[in-house]
């Protein structure tokens, strides 16, 4: 089924209205029916390595059912039930996919970056009341082992902790120093500590419980934020069934192997790719345990892509950015799309990048509370570089505004707040704590994304803007109050405005504004280092922080960020003109209806080898009049 047009995804919607099946299709219905029309086929391969000849294990999508089924099996006789929560403090394996959809079988899933700090990940796991950790076994070279298992001494409800060795994966000599260089595995205090491959290998290869042909939570996913306690989002059947269901009709085939370097603790990898291969049967590669973040990746990624038969590449604009730095080396012929996600892309890295491989890129929306899928540029019709492309079938998008208290549904080509109505909002309960859902809604039904943004004549989606504030760091959410109440824990520090300034391979990276105190006086350097000390996560850590004599403010006193992101935008911008020896600066940047900020440089410049320059970021330019 070709999907080409707002019109295309209107007509599929208007052949099956998604709210009219009469009975709603569960996680295990959809995987047995895959399983039992490809057996044999490739399921899921994964090796740790990521050398193009290095050692890797694939699954056929009979022993992904059966391995699922096991893991299942093992959670119930663990006392899950539909109701109790297993949490996944997990890096990328084959192990992480067979506990993700098993998890969602026997209970509730609720997959943790284990990127986070201890006390973050503790906090998620006393927030959804865990009573199963899967982790990894003590591993050299990473901490999650002693991170997750701080966080369970301070999680009660916690059990059982099933550890996963990826020593597995290695092959001698390698393997035989695993044992020599392991750390030593850490203490879990009230908890029992087991194999979870071993458990679950005592466990039937078929389900052996019943599986009510219900709608029901199956998966807890914690926003990205990063403060002490991220809001954690509810997930139902429905709605990432929808995800799958998407992905088998309008963008995969069991013919198709995925290239999908992302972590499946995010809705990305989890819901728009796992969930897409469980319905359509395609074959989805996860190279090494960190993904792009692997040792060896980006180098060896297009050898990776030839040795997998890639035909659809899964990517985010950082790692198009990082690819572009490397040479195509390797017969990537198989290879016809790239799908971008998690943040806007650069005008000037769409085309270098299908410039240099030929690769189509389609660009998509989404977000954790959405259960993900939102729109994206048609795989087969017209595609306008810069937006997000039209909706999904069975996916309502409006743009509303607030004028004296009311939402008011905004004209074309109108900024406003993007809000989203489909399978996969749980409307009146996105979030577990009831009163983060207050004013989440327009009309009881539209979940108000936070994103500002204006719907074109065709039907096209444009992001200008975000109404929620948050920074998004290469597709990772960063909330600025935790940056702005390190700083103003700082005795010289007044007011503190945290902002996300450009940068052409994150997109944007945090930067902090600060005015001092009548008698402070800490430098950018003090202030940097005690930023540090007091934030939670490397990720949030300002690349910049300026003292100035007066932040900008409101009538009210809050701190003006609009000024504050021109200000940055114009720092950034006329660093990387000097930088390339241009002479033309930033103007001004105005904040235009349409496109959100834009730089306003000063006249007569070459337009080209501005482009070449600016073009690697987000915010758009031209020429001031």
């Amino acid at each position: 089924m070709t999907f080409a047009s707002r019109e295309d995804a209107r007509a599929i919607a208007a052949e099956m209205p998604w709210q009219d099946r009469p009975v709603p299709v569960t996680m295990y219905r959809m995987l047995r029916e895959t399983a039992e029309r490809f057996p044999e086929r490739p399921a899921l391969s994964y090796q740790l390595l990521s050398g193009a000849r290095d050692k890797a294990e694939t699954m056929s999508w009979r022993d992904f059912h059966e391995r699922v089924c096991q893991a299942a099996n093992l959670f119930r006789s663990l006392k899950i039930s539909e109701t109790d929560v297993v949490a996944l403090v997990l890096p990328n394996s084959n192990e992480t996919a067979v506990a993700t959809v098993g998890a969602m079988i026997a209970g509730i899933v609720n997959p943790i970056n284990p990127l986070l700090e201890p006390e973050q990940i503790g906090a998620i796991l006393r927030e959804t009341n865990a009573r199963v950790v899967v982790t990894l076994k003590s591993f050299p070279r990473t901490d999650v082992a002693q991170k997750t298992a701080e966080a369970v001494r301070h999680a009660p409800s916690v059990h059982t902790v099933l550890e996963v060795d990826l020593g597995r994966y290695l092959a001698p000599p390698k393997s035989w120093l695993i044992p020599l260089a392991r750390p030593k595995s850490p203490s879990y205090h009230h908890a029992d500590v087991r194999s979870f491959r071993a458990e679950a290998a005592k466990q039937p290869k078929t389900l052996d419980f019943d599986d009510p042909e219900q709608d029901r939570v199956a998966a807890y996913f914690h926003t990205g934020g990063t403060t002490g306690m991220p809001k954690v989002a509810q997930h139902r059947y429905s709605g990432m069934v929808y995800n799958g269901w998407i992905g088998n009709e309008l963008l995969f085939t069991e013919q198709d192997s995925i290239m999908c370097p992302l972590p499946l603790f995010h809705v990305f990898a989890c819901h728009v790719i796992l969930m897409a291969a469980l319905k359509s049967g395609a074959h989805v590669v996860l190279p090494t345990p960190a993904g792009y973040r692997g040792d060896g990746v980006f180098d060896n990624f297009w050898k990776l892509c030839e040795r997998w038969k890639t035909t659809f590449i899964i990517t985010v604009p950082t790692a198009v950015s990082a690819l572009m730095q490397r040479k195509v080396d390797a017969d990537v012929s198989t290879v016809k799309n790239a799908f971008s996600g998690s943040a806007p892309m650069p005008l000037e890295l769409f085309k270098r990048f299908e410039g240099a491989t030929g690769i189509n890129i389609i660009e998509g929306y989404g977000l954790t509370e959405a259960t993900c899928l939102v729109s994206c540029n048609p795989v087969d019709g017209e595609k306008k570089v810069g937006s997000v492309g039209v909706a999904f079938p069975y996916c309502d998008v409006r743009i509303f505004k607030k004028a004296d208290g009311v939402a008011q549904e905004c004209a074309t080509d109108e900024v406003g707040e993007i809000c989203v109505s489909n399978p996969g909002v749980y409307a009146g309960h996105t979030y577990t704590e009831a009163a983060k859902n207050a004013e989440l809604y327009y009309q009881d039904t539209y979940l108000r994304t936070g994103d500002l943004g204006r719907m074109d004549p065709d039907g096209y989606l444009w992001i200008t803007g975000r109404a929620k504030d948050l920074i998004i760091r290469g597709g990772h959410n960063i909330d600025p109050a935790e940056i702005e109440d390190a700083l103003l824990s700082h005795p010289d520090v007044a007011f503190a405005g945290a902002i996300g300034q450009p940068d052409a391979h994150a997109g944007e990276v945090p930067c902090a504004y600060v005015e001092l105190t009548a008698e402070g006086s800490a430098t950018s350097e003090e202030l940097m280092e005690h930023a540090r000390r007091h934030i939670y996560e490397r990720a949030a850590y300002p690349k910049h922080i300026e003292v100035l004599d007066e932040l900008p403010k409101t009538a009210v006193g809050k701190v003006f960020k609009p000024d504050l992101r021109k200000r940055a935008i114009t720092r950034i911008y006329d660093a990387a003109l000097e930088g390339a020896g241009l002479e033309t600066r930033v103007e001004r940047v105005i904040d235009d209806k349409k496109r959100g900020l834009v730089a306003q440089l000063t006249p007569g410049g070459d337009e080209a080898a501005i482009g070449k320059v600016l073009g690697d970021y987000t915010r758009p330019w031209e020429f001031a009049a």
